[in-house]
């Protein structure tokens, strides 16, 4: 059996590398509740990503409930169904309607044609996501925001260091959300982070994700356990030494791919936009219906041979038992995110795949054609 190719595989620096931020640790005693490591991981990120404040969490799916609370978000909320479930299960966490829209069949994010036509008068927010680190259209989705007086929050799980003309894409929208989960491109084990627009609301977010405490006698707010702890913040100050290696490398198997696969016309890759840095979070492959063999026989073609692509988004969130209810949910209101979902497959793409994981990927897929 050959070695066996995940979608996907944590970055880890060199583990002795690590130990002087553990000795650190063990030396002062402190594991969380704003130690130095978290204070100084929250400052060297805001700096690499070019924002003005962030809030470190636990993960990225309490910081997509905790944002939801920062902004005091209710009734409806307009997202996609072509993304992780994490976006929708924090809307319902928190008591909101999600409102699934269709996507653009290009960018596999939110149409804004779509929104403006699901919009009612309850309302109050709009979810977008940058899938596969691509960008939303923020500046329509922005002037919609704007002239029906609704709140914006990114979920931002897959753009950690995307830039357009030069300009993060994390300063879009209220607030921006990050997953910093062992899968992204940056990861602290488990972590995420809210990417905020001014102090103030940064000290909410701050009293929201410490059970609403002020200090030691004052609760603000009905706050959760979210703070991210001193070995994350560890492993993501030592993340950021290695981070812009790691992304030219997936840039790279990338372009490996896509020089392969180009002259194939039943397969599709994502174009990114003119003026982009793109993190090259994911490598999605679309199998058209005229190619030879349909999306699930490669799927399995590829598992055979120890592979394993995944289907990133399928089933979408939709389909789910606790959304297919929904109104918005139905398949004839959805056709692009139906269509996609269908067609999707991530190949294999991580800083440590080597040229003959790269053509053993490449081969498989190849062959399908013929």
């Amino acid at each position: 059996m050959k070695e066996q190719l995940p979608v996907t595989s944590p970055l880890l620096p060199p583990l002795e590398e690590f130990i002087p931020y553990l000795e650190r640790i063990w030396t002062n005693r402190r594991l969380t509740n704003n130690g130095p490591f978290h204070q100084q991981l929250e400052t060297e990120l805001a700096s690499y990503l070019g924002v003005e404040h962030l809030s470190l969490f636990a993960n990225g799916t309490l910081a997509l409930v905790t944002a939801l609370q920062a902004l005091r978000i209710s009734g409806e909320v307009i997202t996609t169904p072509y993304t992780f479930a994490a976006t929708a299960h924090s809307l319902l966490w928190n008591g909101i309607k999600p409102v699934f829209v269709d996507i653009d069949p290009l960018t596999c994010n939110l149409d804004p044609d779509r929104i403006e036509e699901a919009i009612t008068p309850a309302t109050t927010a709009i979810l977008p996501v940058h899938c596969y680190g691509i960008p939303c259209d923020v500046e329509r989705i922005e002037r919609i925001a704007d002239t029906y007086g609704l709140k914006v929050i990114y979920d931002a799980a897959h753009a950690f260091g995307v830039r357009r003309n030069e300009h993060s894409i994390l300063r879009h929208g209220d607030l921006s959300i990050l997953s910093f989960h062992a899968t992204k491109v940056f990861n602290t084990f488990e972590g995420g982070a809210i990417v905020c627009p001014d102090a103030k609301i940064k000290q909410r977010i701050d009293y929201l994700k410490n059970f609403g405490f002020a200090d030691e006698v004052t609760v603000v707010a009905p706050g959760i356990n979210g703070k991210m702890n001193e070995v994350s913040a560890a492993m993501g100050l030592l993340q950021l030494k290695h981070i812009d290696s790691a992304l030219n490398a997936r840039a790279a198997i990338h372009q490996r791919y896509q020089q392969a696969f180009q002259n194939i016309p039943t397969l599709r890759m994502q174009q990114p936009p003119p003026g982009l840095v793109w993190n090259h979070a994911y490598c999605p492959l679309f199998i058209l219906p005229e190619h030879p063999i349909n999306r699930d026989v490669l799927y399995e073609r590829l598992k055979a041979n120890n592979i394993h692509a995944r289907r990133y988004f399928y089933p979408l969130i939709s389909s789910f038992p606790m959304y297919r209810g929904l109104q918005s949910a139905a398949g004839r209101l959805l056709p692009n995110a139906n269509r996609l979902a269908e067609q999707v497959l991530c190949l294999p793409i991580y800083p440590a795949l080597d040229s003959t994981g790269q053509e053993r990927v490449i081969d498989i897929v190849l062959d399908s054609a013929r």
